[in-house]
């Protein structure tokens, strides 16, 4: 071919240095194109997911065969409510190829029907003709934060670990809980929560945290990251740039975060930047503003500066950026609508958005974005570029040899959830991790005759069964988790007369609402009051005038079996608080 075009040229008078040019051009274009055919000879049309070739190359060639369509689908992440997926949802995996969904708390109870739910959904992406397999991630941190209930493990949680300040804890935590939503088909866990509890009166983070220390905080979530990735689930490290030094939650309203960038690198950023060097593979962007750093107040999961500029380019992170639920009000109310949000958070560089609900096939957040695609070449190669991430990190799992099962098996559940192992190492955690922060007359032993009164929330039904296998049958005071101010201020009187008629109380502290009752003990002479902290210990820590006071961190079965073992005196109780008290 060549041949015949030089003659051509020769016959049609061209000059000899032109000769030359375009014959080499010629020669150029014809190399190239045999090399582009080469490599796509590669990959033969009829390939799928499953087919055995190079991750890199086959994450190309899928890509390269998606439509529009199935380029959005794939960056999105889509829950359900209910105890079954959603006629609609299997709709967006089965017509357009949704990349993923999440298992939210509210369609929990039931293990066996969540391992069928995953089944079925893993089943009708597997009916498309690339079968590129879904994504399932649930938040399953441990202690406070459950989405997958039923008959999972309810854990110490994070502080706990970080009262420890063992790696070990955090390893093995994380680990186990991630056998656990393994065997149910879950693929992929918002966690570790690598906040720094940079403000102590943080109601959002609280006990989610490690602890205070940015590089304590970091060490403990490689450990983490470690025990999820060995379990076969795929961490997720969150809420970048840091949540910690916030008292709002960003479900109803955009946090606001005044600090400067050099404070936030050598603070909040530092756990990012140890999990990060540690390979991570997935990073969730926090509805989170920094007016100091960006002065329109745009949150970070919608920030390029933050996702691209920061995290991309000076950090060098190169895996999956996925968005905090994009239904919360801190992202839609400063976008000004959905659909407006999800176009800003692809453009800032996340790589999948999340959404709790599933949205209408035809609504704007779906019409919106695909018009854009077909008008604005440059957010359709952003679009294309996030959907091969996400097909080259669902290449390098699935195939990994270590991935939860597409389509789980039935009838094992039962044996691997509850795990086994788990549940001894969670118990002798819960012991480790408890502090005691006051030590009156302890251990404690009740006396001949002395009136034992036991205060707490009803929902936390270990605090009263432990209390009874030590000290026998005593009176109960019960109240609701979740209370108002009136119903606060009701229970305080409560108690306040009951008290009178006891010796001791018991009293277990979870929130800011039970420690105002609890703190209705302190004008009453005579009493012994011990209090029992669960969750963030930060509301009783000025309780000076209580006999004792213990921290368990958490309101999880094994906490209370610890923190009344410690408190009858069966063992030593060698917890330190993770938070610096000195400030």
């Amino acid at each position: 071919m060549i041949t015949k075009i030089k003659k051509n040229f020769r016959k049609n008078g061209f000059s000899n240095r032109l000769k030359s040019i375009l014959a080499k051009s010629i020669s150029l274009l014809f190399l190239s194109t045999f090399a582009a055919h080469s490599v796509n000879a590669q990959v033969p049309d009829g390939a799928d997911f499953w087919s055995d070739y190079p991750n890199g190359e086959l994450a190309d060639f899928l890509v390269s065969k998606m439509s529009d369509d199935e380029l959005l689908a794939q960056i999105l992440m889509f829950g359900w409510a209910g105890e079954e997926p959603s006629a609609l949802l299997n709709r967006w995996i089965s017509e357009r190829g949704l990349g993923s969904v999440k298992v939210f708390g509210w369609n929990t109870d039931n293990t066996d029907n969540v391992a069928k739910s995953v089944d079925e959904v893993q089943t009708r992406a597997q009916k498309r003709r690339l079968k590129i397999p879904l994504f399932v991630a649930t938040d399953q941190e441990g202690g406070w934060i459950r989405h997958v209930k039923g008959d999972t493990s309810e854990t110490p949680g994070n502080m706990a670990i970080g009262a420890t300040r063992l790696p070990y804890d955090a390893y093995k935590s994380s680990y186990y809980i991630s056998r656990e939503i393994n065997a149910l088909g879950i693929n992929m866990n918002f966690a570790p929560t690598v906040d720094a509890y940079t403000n102590i009166h943080s109601s959002v983070i609280g006990s989610r945290s490690f602890g205070e220390e940015p590089d304590f905080v970091g060490k403990l979530g490689i450990a983490y990251m470690k025990g999820s990735i060995d379990a076969g689930v795929i961490p997720t490290a969150k809420h970048f740039p840091g949540h910690g030094d916030t008292s709002l939650d960003s479900h109803g309203k955009l946090p606001e975060i005044n600090v400067d960038y050099e404070t936030l690198k050598s603070r909040e950023l530092v756990p990012f930047k140890y999990l990060i060097e540690e390979k991570i593979p997935a990073i969730m962007s926090g509805h989170l503003s920094f007016p100091k750093i960006i002065a329109n107040g745009e949150p970070a999961s919608l920030s390029k500066k933050f996702l691209t500029d920061i995290l991309r380019n000076e950090m060098k992170y190169e895996g999956l950026i996925i968005t905090d639920d994009m239904m919360m009000n801190g992202a839609t109310m400063y976008a000004g609508s959905l659909s407006s949000a999800v176009t800003m958070a692809i453009e800032a560089g996340n790589d999948i958005i999340l959404s709790s609900t599933t949205a209408e096939l035809n609504e704007q957040l779906w019409t919106k974005n695909i018009n854009k695609m077909r008008s604005d070449s440059v957010f359709k190669e952003t679009v294309k570029n996030a959907a091969r991430r996400v097909v080259f990190e669902k290449l390098v799992y699935f195939k990994s040899g270590n991935a939860a099962p597409l389509h789980p098996d039935l009838k094992t559940v039962h044996e691997r959830v509850p795990d086994k192992e788990g549940e001894k190492f969670f118990l002798s955690q819960a012991c480790r991790a408890v502090t005691a922060y006051k030590k009156g007359d302890f251990p404690y032993k009740r006396k001949e005759g002395e009136k034992v009164l036991l205060a707490g929330q009803m929902e936390f039904e270990p605090f009263f069964e432990e209390a009874k296998k030590r000290y026998g049958d005593c009176a109960h005071f019960k109240f609701n988790y979740e209370l108002g101010p009136i119903q606060t201020d009701w229970m305080g009187n409560q108690i306040e007369k009951l008290a009178l008629n006891y010796d001791t109380i018991i009293f277990c502290v979870a929130n800011e609402r039970s420690s105002e009752i609890a703190l209705r003990l302190k004008k009453l002479k005579g009493k012994k009051v011990i209090i029992l902290s669960v969750l963030t210990p930060v509301p009783v820590l000025d309780f000076d005038w209580a006999d004792t006071i213990l921290f368990g961190y958490s309101f999880s079965k094994y906490s209370f079996k610890a923190l009344f073992g410690a408190l009858n005196g069966e063992y030593e109780p060698k917890g330190r608080l993770p938070l610096n008290l000195k400030k």
